[in-house]
């Protein structure tokens, strides 16, 4: 198999394989991790590896995000490790990798922040694969379709 690769970093975020017009994304890895009496999530990054690795992408595309106001210490923290765990697997798996803001392919994909907006753009472009992000807490699965539409068609160039 070839084709590319879109994640969508984060706890939400998702990974979605492109080839020949047709998507398949996954959630984000993720496991439990219990510290005293909070539970908390972290990327499974060898569940990671091998969604990536049983797809053999030709290359990848991670959206290159940065902290926003308001977002605590802890969170952007926490966010950072997960976004390291994505480096970190591509790298081990040899991949070529190109990271993106979400500016720029939001812009290229005529789309808003709205992550509404990103699910509607993904079902016109996709419309048997639309079931994949129906639900509102699936646009991550949706961004990262876009994501890996966007470096399939060469709008990153």
């Amino acid at each position: 198999m070839s084709g590319v690769i879109g994640i969508d970093p984060g706890l939400s975020g998702a990974i979605a394989h492109y080839f020949d017009g047709v998507i398949a994304t996954y959630d984000m890895p993720t496991f439990a991790v219990t510290k005293g009496k909070k539970i908390r999530r972290e990327v499974d990054a060898v569940q990671m590896a091998t969604i990536i690795a049983n797809h053999q992408p030709d290359h990848l595309i991670l959206e290159q995000v940065s902290a926003m106001p308001g977002q605590g210490v802890t969170s952007m923290f926490n966010f950072g490790r997960s976004y390291g765990a994505v480096e970190g697997v591509v790298s081990a798996l040899r991949i070529p990798l190109t990271r993106v803001t979400p500016q720029r392919w939001k812009s290229a994909m005529h789309l808003s922040s709205d992550k509404g907006e990103s699910r509607r753009r993904a079902t016109q472009l996709f419309p048997d694969y639309a079931d994949q992000w129906s639900r509102v807490k699936d646009d991550g699965r949706a961004e990262a379709a876009l994501l890996a539409f966007y470096l399939a068609k060469g709008f990153n160039q």
